[in-house]
């Protein structure tokens, strides 16, 4: 059995989302298809199903390696090592 990646239970503390959508999206006037939030500062960026990809333009600007889906909060993403939780 493959070993957990180490970001998902790094990530305990509680961050509120910064924005209800995502604000990238908002500023260019783009339709989102769903949001995830970043766990390390709360960026709130719409999925790669969206036009803007704003959540994983995040990680690639910032080096923050998990997100999770909301509103749901059903899974959580790290963009290091590709996995889900």
């Amino acid at each position: 059995m493959p070993k957990e990646c180490n970001h998902f239970s790094q990530e305990k503390k509680r961050i509120p989302p910064n924005t209800k959508s995502c604000e990238e999206c908002e500023i260019e006037h783009l339709p989102v298809v769903a949001l995830r939030m970043c766990l390390t500062c709360g960026h709130v960026g719409c999925c790669d199903s969206s036009i803007g990809k704003h959540a994983t333009k995040h990680f690639q600007e910032t080096g923050h390696p998990v997100m999770r889906a909301i509103p749901d909060n059903i899974w959580k993403w790290c963009y290091l090592h590709e996995e889900y939780y």
